[in-house]
């Protein structure tokens, strides 16, 4: 019981300290603190700023209509730390922000009149064919959330069809996680400053059988992650067993890094990365190689040029650098330099199968994931990741269908408008 209450009585001091932060307007742009805390869409009977109400929170993944029912209830089982690695961006999360105002910069142009009695959401990347075009996005330490961890995502991606990204710093070992999908999955790498750790993560992936190596380029030289710093100050647990200094102690839990010699290393980043290390990469793999993080015209030409066979355009869900600028906001100008040579994925901010039609109207291939079906992880596990591929999956058929178009490559750039507002 007094655990119990110390629980309680930080988790109201961390309340206390969100209503004054930048964390305020992280998940509703007009800054509303019970969407903060999850106590869903209207304030129940009863509510106050100091405690969150549990009246409207969902007891299994079945209830919830929408992904932010999940988020609200992951919040309440989720440690304080944890939840703020999670939900938090950089600086003052601008970025992070920016990434779900901007899909109400562009509207949908419905048609009228067509029988949308059937409709495909199926799409083809790198000659293989899925059954959706939502995309499980790599997001570390999963076993911060649930106890399954990346498990219970790849059993949830094997059930439901979905093409799952492994994170570098994942708590389950690519192996095991291709075990329990049941297939491949894509594995994202962090370039370490060591060329041997770099190529030895690359090789032991496509031993696993990961047909494509999604090189995140974004994170040269760390972050300025304030809130997330804020957030571990409430959390009154000791968390010393898991999280110990230096690299080799927050490197731990992380399987891919097992028996590696990390001597003379002090992060996982690569600040001395270039274009000549992105070619020694493709050199040494016959995995495509993918970049997670390009923004620009001029980089998204340069992908062309040297040979790279996709791109994600990614600001690392909010969680990189501080641009202000939502990853919708870049894709037209990526897509319009790659020309179709390539193919274009996206993430950052998508909560809503019209975010996604919006995205693919645009020019994207397909749409990643990460928050939210870490929302589902955590509340419920397994099932409650499924729940989210199947409300995502659901409200991108139905806005097809209201769109006139049946299939993904009736998607196109004629189906959106974006508003001078």
């Amino acid at each position: 019981m007094e655990d119990s209450n110390n629980h309680v009585a930080s988790r109201r001091s961390f309340l206390r300290f969100l209503a004054g932060s930048p964390l305020l307007a992280l998940c509703d742009p007009t800054g509303s603190l019970d969407a903060l805390i999850g106590t869903g869409s209207q304030k129940p009977t009863g509510w106050s700023a100091d405690e969150p109400s549990t009246q409207k929170l969902i007891t299994s993944p079945d209830q919830a209509l929408n992904v932010f029912d999940l988020e609200a209830a992951a919040r309440q089982v989720v440690p304080i730390a944890h939840w703020g690695y999670m939900a938090t961006g950089v600086d003052d999360d601008v970025t992070l922000r920016a990434n779900r105002t901007a899909f109400s910069r562009f509207q949908i142009r419905p048609r009228r009149l067509i029988d949308v009695t059937r409709t495909d959401t199926s799409t083809e990347i790198f000659g293989v064919k899925w059954k959706t075009p939502i995309i499980i996005s790599p997001v570390g330490s999963q076993r911060a959330f649930h106890t399954q961890g990346e498990i219970a995502t790849a059993k949830a991606a094997g059930s439901r069809g979905h093409l799952q990204i492994l994170s570098t710093v994942t708590t389950t070992s690519v192996e095991d996680v291709t075990a329990a999908r049941g297939g491949p999955v894509w594995y994202q790498l962090y370039p370490t400053a060591s060329w041997n750790i770099t190529q030895t993560l690359i090789k032991r992936a496509e031993a696993a059988g990961s047909p494509v190596l999604v090189v995140t380029v974004d994170l040269p030289a760390g972050r300025n992650t304030e809130t997330l710093s804020r957030a571990r100050l409430m959390d009154p647990r000791n968390c010393a067993d898991c999280h110990q200094p230096g690299l080799a102690g927050r490197l731990k839990r992380r399987p891919m890094f097992d028996k590696l010699d990390l001597t003379g290393l002090v992060d996982y980043y690569a600040p001395a990365l270039t274009w000549d290390s992105i070619r020694r990469m493709k050199d040494m793999t016959k995995m495509k190689l993918v970049l997670k993080g390009i923004v620009t015209r001029e980089d998204a030409e340069l992908c062309v040029e040297r040979g790279v066979d996709g791109i994600i355009v990614s600001n690392h869900g909010g969680r990189a650098e501080e641009s202000g600028r939502s990853t919708i906001e870049c894709l037209p100008e990526v897509i319009e330099a790659v020309g179709g040579k390539i193919p274009v994925l996206i993430d950052g901010g998508f909560r809503r199968g019209t975010d996604i039609f919006k995205a693919l109207a645009l020019g994207a291939k397909a749409v990643c994931i990460g928050r939210p079906y870490i929302w589902g992880l955590g509340a419920f596990g397994q099932p409650g990741v499924e729940r989210v591929l199947d409300i995502l999956r659901v409200e991108l058929e139905l806005i097809m269908k209201q769109a006139g178009v049946l299939s993904l490559d009736q998607i196109k750039r004629s189906y959106v408008v974006e508003s001078s507002r």
